[in-house]
């Protein structure tokens, strides 16, 4: 473990050029519950699958139990930027991080200074009235009752957060794809690796520095040069 921090620590040195791909991993220190891990919100139980809810389908059909579960589980306000989230924010400041390609919708990334991220899945800071288009930032949406509703023609609020049966941004999407094939030192951390088409996108990677640090196994595991099995924030605390 430690020669593989070492090296790990040579290529972000002599790096000028590293894009960094998170996942749910890389926010759980700092309390924002994982979906799939053995804590996350896959495992508790709720009057229907989170899968299920975190549906488009579900939010215009229900979108009362939509907002209870969404407030309740994903728009925690009071979340601050971890080890990790600290540290690839100073990495960008010092010229050497170009990128950052998350998964997540929490912000901390850009609560810890980093400038240039693409969210693949979109962020709960974002909100839209589906009716007239009207920003609505998430302390609006933690106070509404219900269903928020827009207070200048009475529409519904949509979080800006990519739902199960959504695409992906596109402008997103060509942003990350440009920088991971750009890359240097691609460094994945947090994730399972697994959601797609998002996991799908490291595949435009065309160096030979490709760091997988995760605290277990992955399916991309055979593609790595580099893999660290342990918690991003330990690791990063290190470099």
């Amino acid at each position: 473990m430690e020669d593989n921090i070492s090296v790990l620590k040579q290529w972000v040195e002599e790096s000028d050029n590293i894009v960094f791909f998170g996942g749910a991993g890389v926010s759980t220190e700092s309390n924002i519950p994982d979906f799939r891990s053995v804590d996350g919100l896959y495992n508790q139980e709720y009057d229907y699958p989170p899968e299920t809810i975190l549906s488009h389908t579900f939010f215009v059909r229900y979108p009362q139990e939509f907002y209870r579960f969404y407030k309740n589980k994903m728009l925690i306000l009071d979340a601050k930027p971890n080890t990790a989230h600290l540290k690839l924010a100073e990495l960008e400041a010092k010229g050497k991080l170009k990128a950052i390609v998350t998964q997540n919708i929490d912000g901390l990334h850009q609560a810890a200074g980093s400038k240039v991220v693409y969210e693949l899945h979109g962020s709960v800071h974002r909100n839209y009235c589906t009716k007239c288009g009207k920003f609505f930032g998430p302390e609006y949406m933690a106070v509404a009752d219900g269903v928020p509703t827009c207070d200048a023609c009475g529409g519904m609020i949509k979080p800006d957060v990519v739902l199960y049966e959504e695409g992906l941004d596109s402008e997103v999407i060509e942003g990350a794809v440009k920088a991971i094939s750009r890359a240097d030192v691609l460094i994945i951390g947090g994730t399972s690796l697994v959601v797609y088409p998002a996991a799908g996108l490291i595949d435009y990677y065309r160096g030979n520095k490709l760091v997988l640090i995760n605290k277990s196994t992955t399916p991309r595991d055979n593609l790595a040069n580099l893999i660290i099995n342990d918690s991003i924030g330990k690791v990063f605390a290190q470099l």
